[in-house]
């Protein structure tokens, strides 16, 4: 169950891209909850529905359709938000293209891996950034990934774009900091979220794949999107206040340990899913 720190953002104005479904959703929900006006885009209209129900609740939220991949969308989504609720102070990069491929990848392959990811997320934070010097400063969370710091079978465009925005992160936090804007990602393990639930619902099922995805983490599990929407918060949180340049792993131990895994779990059987 979501836990939250009541009015924590309250008078504060963020951005969440890629905020209709799964770690998006929840990030958009904590920070709802505790208090924050929120504008979120995502690629399907369904996010407005999503908003809709947000808004029945009393809460101040803005959904605005679009395509991250889109240098002109993440313009027109920070102007949304100033528009609507007057300033920026959070940006959370969330949205991003998982595409998988290795030898057999395209230049259309690489291209949308990189507008969709670390590419979009430099334009947010160029754009942001912009509105939250006008204000005092600011805080930024990027969403990287395990498998940004980690090789996995065939996944060079996905990988290498996640570690890509790593790094970002660490230079924008070093140029920014005179700003007073803050940069930071959390790296998530293998989480429930809608592309791991895809994944195992092609395959036998959340039951069978549990116990074998869970076995890559020390927590013996895999994680719940709330589970990552919570340090996300407090990264974005006044909280955080001397932290800059950082990332979080999010994982359950799955960075932390070596390839003998548990050591009592078996064999280990291999899967190409999305890791968050």
């Amino acid at each position: 169950m979501a836990r939250h720190v009541a009015d924590r953002f309250k008078g504060r104005v963020a951005i969440v891209t890629g905020g209709a479904a799964g770690i998006g959703a929840a990030i958009v929900e904590q920070l709802l909850l505790e208090g924050a006006a929120v504008v979120f885009s995502d690629l399907s209209a369904s996010g407005a529905d999503v908003a809709a129900a947000h808004a029945a609740r009393g809460r101040q939220v803005l959904f605005v359709e679009g395509d991250m991949g889109d240098e002109a969308f993440c313009e027109t989504l920070v102007r949304r938000a100033l528009e609507t609720f007057g300033r920026v102070d959070h940006l959370v990069n969330n949205a991003f293209a998982f595409v998988a491929r290795a030898m057999d990848a395209t230049t259309e392959d690489w291209q949308r891996s990189l507008l969709v990811g670390p590419v979009g997320f430099a334009r947010m934070i160029q754009h942001s950034a912009r509105a939250m010097r006008s204000t005092g400063g600011g805080s930024i969370v990027n969403i990287g990934s395990i498998s940004g710091v980690v090789a996995q079978k065939e996944r060079w465009t996905y990988n290498m774009s996640k570690g890509a925005v790593l790094q970002l992160t660490r230079c924008a936090a070093l140029d920014l900091a005179s700003w007073g804007v803050r940069v930071n990602s959390v790296s998530p393990g293998w989480i429930w979220s809608q592309e791991v639930l895809r994944a195992a619902e092609q395959s036998g099922g959340r039951d069978k794949w549990a116990p074998i995805w869970g076995s890559y983490h020390m927590l013996r599990r895999c994680g719940e999107v709330d589970e990552v929407a919570r340090p996300v918060l407090f990264l974005l949180s006044d909280d955080a206040s001397f932290i800059t340049g950082t990332d979080l792993p999010v994982d359950g131990g799955y960075q932390a340990m070596g390839p003998e895994g548990l050591g009592d779990m078996g064999v280990v059987v291999g899967s190409t899913a999305a890791s968050q």
